[in-house]
């Protein structure tokens, strides 16, 4: 579980892809004075731009911080993470402790699909992206002021667009400086994760559905509801 506060930004060293299992072992350069390590044990889990990987060893001595994570096929065919090369800057969280205090929102690490940029557009000293989901299913689960995960990050959707198909989200000044989304260009990709809640409450609903139909009680208050919403239209 992460908090969607990115802690540092780190640089990628290497990209060993497996042979013989097709995955790839990734090695992460931290800065000199990085305390991202300092409480770091083999098999912890470190979000890699919103990615949960695990740990398989870490050096956690300057002047050279490092740490090196495994990399499954799935997860580089449902992530950006493929697309990463030597140099590449990416998002980095530790997991949340007892502690730890919820600066962002609940994030899971799960990314659902990658997004690409449509627009970036200046705003002051901020900064509006617009992004194109590859999966139009998770639209259902953003929304105006709701929270969402890019590149592990924890940011605010300021505008939806469900026909068309994006969303919008404004970086203030400080976050630009604090992640790599804001030195990405139209067309390039970001990892998405939409709020785990609104799947709880989708489901929920669905199952109360189903039950209703089961029982044969049908809606009469879900009637109610759209007998209310037509007259207030008509008014």
């Amino acid at each position: 579980m992460f908090t969607g506060i990115v802690e540092e930004i780190g640089e990628v060293t290497t990209l060993n892809p497996n042979s013989s299992d097709g995955g790839t072992t990734l090695t992460i350069t931290l800065p000199p004075a990085s305390p991202l390590l300092s409480d770091c044990h083999l098999g912890d889990s470190i979000a890699i731009n919103g990615v949960c990987l695990t740990v398989t060893s870490f050096r956690p001595s300057p002047p050279n911080p490092s740490f090196t994570v495994g990399i499954a096929p799935e997860t580089l065919r449902l992530t950006n993470l493929g697309s990463l090369t030597p140099t590449s800057r990416v998002n980095l969280e530790r997991a949340v402790r007892a502690d730890t205090r919820m600066g962002g929102h609940f994030v899971q690490g799960h990314v659902d699909t990658t997004a690409t940029i449509l627009a970036k557009t200046p705003d002051g000293n901020a900064v509006t992206f617009r992004f194109s989901p590859l999966n139009k299913d998770v639209l259902r689960y953003i929304v105006y002021k709701g929270f969402i995960a890019l590149d592990g990050a924890s940011l605010t959707v300021t505008k939806v667009n469900d026909e068309e198909g994006w969303w919008e989200v404004m970086l203030i000044a400080y976050t630009q400086e604090k992640i790599v989304t804001a030195a990405k260009e139209v067309g390039e990709t970001i990892n998405v994760e939409v709020d785990m809640t609104a799947k709880y409450v989708e489901k929920s609903i669905q199952g109360y559905l189903a039950g209703m139909v089961e029982d044969g009680q049908g809606f009469p208050w879900l009637q109610k509801m759209v007998e209310r919403v037509v007259a207030q239209g008509f008014s």
